[in-house]
């Protein structure tokens, strides 16, 4: 991890990611433990999700709690959420960070192949927002943290299903913002840019191909999780009070 500042609000703050399981989801997780927040996040691997856990748990001194469920699933989803608040109370940050980012020919797109790639990538992110929402309500205060991509506003022609619902993270997230800022929740999203993590480095990934990216980069270093997490603290923490229906480009200058 990346040393990051200290935000006394997150401490003993419920906080629900979706997807904290691996790839950036972890190091998110582990960030908000680490700021002493009562985390729970959801994920469809549970492997990975329980040696993470049990991985916090030695080195940080506590232990998030896993809830295991496949975010197409709108009943399992809820059912998580519900987990979460009876363990912690209502959840008031929610990052919704869970994605797949599969590349696809838009020749061999199908509707049931687009329909799937809608219902993890984009589909989720509502329906987790409508499940906090009334936690959030009720405390008059929360922080809902929407995960886009630069992808989509560099017309990239390999994933068409997932940058159309990238684009519409932006939406969502603007719409929520109004829906949900006269209760005292504010809306926000990050935009990270390429940030290599495992799956990155298994599936994408050439020596070639990431000189070449990062050669686009103001900042000519390669990115990984944890340059995530402060990004994310900051929206999810006080300190950002005043902020919301915004986007945060996180991605070393290449926009």
């Amino acid at each position: 991890m990346i040393d990051t500042a200290r935000y006394p609000d997150l401490d003993g703050k419920a906080v629900l990611i979706t997807g904290g399981g691996s790839g950036i989801g972890a190091a998110l997780t582990e960030g908000f433990v680490r700021q002493g927040s009562r985390v729970a996040f959801i994920d469809i691997d549970a492997a990975s999700s329980e040696a993470l856990c049990d991985r916090l748990a030695r080195e940080a001194g506590s232990r998030p709690l896993f809830l295991n469920a496949d975010l197409r699933d709108i009943d399992a989803l809820r059912a998580a959420v519900a987990a979460a608040e009876a363990r912690h109370g209502p959840a008031l940050a929610l990052v919704n960070n869970a994605a797949r980012d599969d590349r696809h020919d838009m020749m061999e797109v199908t509707p049931d192949y687009w329909d799937a790639n809608q219902a993890v990538n984009l589909r989720p992110q509502f329906f987790a927002a409508q499940a906090v929402a009334d936690g959030m309500k009720r405390n008059r205060t929360g922080s809902i943290i929407n995960f886009t991509s630069t992808s989509f506003m560099l017309n990239l022609g390999n994933m068409p299903s997932y940058t159309t619902a990238k684009a519409g993270v932006i939406g969502l997230t603007k719409g929520l913002a109004g829906a949900l800022g006269p209760h005292g929740i504010r809306v926000n999203a990050i935009a990270p840019g390429w940030v290599i993590t495992e799956r990155q480095q298994q599936l994408w990934v050439t020596p070639e191909g990431l000189a070449a990216f990062i050669e686009r980069q103001c900042i000519r270093e390669k990115m990984v999780a944890a340059d995530i997490v402060g990004p994310c603290l900051f929206l999810a923490s006080d300190a950002s009070r005043m902020m919301t229906a915004q986007t945060m480009i996180v991605d070393g200058g290449v926009m």
